[in-house]
C-alpha cells in the first residue's frame, strides 16, 4: 500500500501565504508525478500544480505566478508554496502520486487538507 499525508492549511487573510506538504511512503518501486488539486464547495475537482520527477512543472492559469511547486525526490514528498492567496483559493487541497507498487501504476490520493481565504 501506499500513504500520501498532506500537512499545512488552515485560515489565512487575503495577501497571505501558506505551503502544504504532502509525503508518500510504502510499497514504492516508482514515484513518478506528484501534484496538487483542489475542490471548492459545489465545484468540480481541479488540477492546481504537478511535478514530475525530472522537475518539470506545469500550473493552473488561475494559479500561475502566485504558487510554486516544488519536491524533494529522496523524501518522496512535494510542497505547494502559495503566495498572494485570494478568497478563491478557498478549497480542499488533494496530494496525488502516479506511483509504480506491487498493484502496478496507479494513482493515489491524500484525505486532503482545507485552506480557507479570508476577505
Amino acid at each position: 500500500q501506499v500513504q500520501l499525508v498532506e500537512s499545512g492549511g488552515g485560515l489565512v487573510q487575503a495577501g497571505g501565504s501558506q505551503r502544504l506538504s504532502c509525503a508518500a511512503s510504502g510499497s514504492i518501486f516508482t514515484l513518478s508525478t506528484m501534484g496538487w488539486y483542489r475542490q471548492g464547495p459545489g465545484e468540480q475537482r481541479e488540477s492546481v500544480a504537478r511535478i514530475t520527477r525530472d522537475g518539470t512543472t506545469n500550473y493552473a492559469d488561475s494559479v500561475k505566478g502566485r504558487f510554486t511547486i516544488s519536491s524533494d525526490n529522496a523524501k518522496n514528498t512535494v510542497y505547494l508554496q502559495m503566495n498572494s492567496l485570494k478568497p478563491d483559493d478557498t478549497a480542499f487541497y488533494y496530494c496525488n502520486a502516479y506511483v509504480r507498487s506491487v498493484d502496478g501504476w496507479r494513482d493515489y490520493w491524500g484525505r486532503g487538507t482545507q485552506v480557507t481565504v479570508s476577505s
